[in-house]
């Protein structure tokens, strides 16, 4: 019997990611909501966990998971029934890492994480350009990703969409997507929301953001 509990928060990017690969394998699990802002992800048991004291965190018989990419290719790796989401042929591989890798390096850490501790977390009013750039960035290479194919690492569903779209959808809180510009991009996503978990493991967490966002009103410095 599959026994797993994720750690996170409903807002969390990274978290939603693995809640979508979690629907798409039907796996059972128990969700335990971590308070970040009470700090409870320091707490001597998290910590215990966790020592980066990170969400999402994923407990599987008593051993420990962390960093949302390393999650969703174990899930797959461990239960799924055919490799389809993160597939076993080298080539495809690496296509799906390299997203992945863009996912975490560029989309999350550059841009979305950099503004949203300003934002969200310091109360900072004001935010550079070079911040909304770094978005128009993203979206720019996510928009080439897919000029030539259905998903974002070629012609079938990957867990390198989930990780994607999970970041994309809170980065429009920052920068609505211009649907005349970016049409493959906006494609995409309509694609991943007719999934049926999608609304679920995603779709409710994004709008919780982009709500806790637009609340926080900023200008951006000329």
């Amino acid at each position: 019997m599959v026994e797993l509990t994720l750690y996170g928060v409903d807002g969390s990017p990274p978290v939603r990611a693995v809640k979508l690969t979690l629907a798409a394998l039907n796996l059972p699990y128990k969700y335990v909501q971590v308070n970040i802002l009470g700090r409870e992800q320091l707490s001597p048991a998290f910590l215990e966990k966790n020592p980066q004291h990170t969400v999402p965190t994923l407990e599987d018989g008593g051993n420990f998971i962390w960093d949302s990419h390393a999650i969703m290719a174990y899930l797959v790796t461990k239960y799924a029934s055919s490799d389809e989401l993160y597939p076993k042929d080298p080539l495809k591989r690496a296509v799906v890492d390299q997203r992945l890798h863009f996912e975490s390096g560029v989309v999350f850490a550059a841009a979305l994480r950099s503004i949203t501790k300003l934002v969200l977390f310091l109360n900072q009013t004001v935010i550079a350009q070079t911040q909304i750039d770094a978005i128009v960035e993203a979206y720019d290479f996510v928009e080439k990703f897919l000029q030539n194919h259905d998903y974002i690492a070629g012609n079938s569903l990957t867990i390198a969409d989930f990780s994607l779209v999970s970041s994309i959808t809170s980065l429009v809180a920052y920068l609505d997507i211009d649907q005349a510009k970016y049409t493959k991009l906006s494609s995409w996503i309509k694609k991943l929301e007719k999934l049926p978990y999608y609304e679920e493991a995603n779709g409710k967490g994004a709008a919780f953001f982009v709500s806790m966002i637009k609340g926080k009103p900023f200008t951006v410095a000329k």
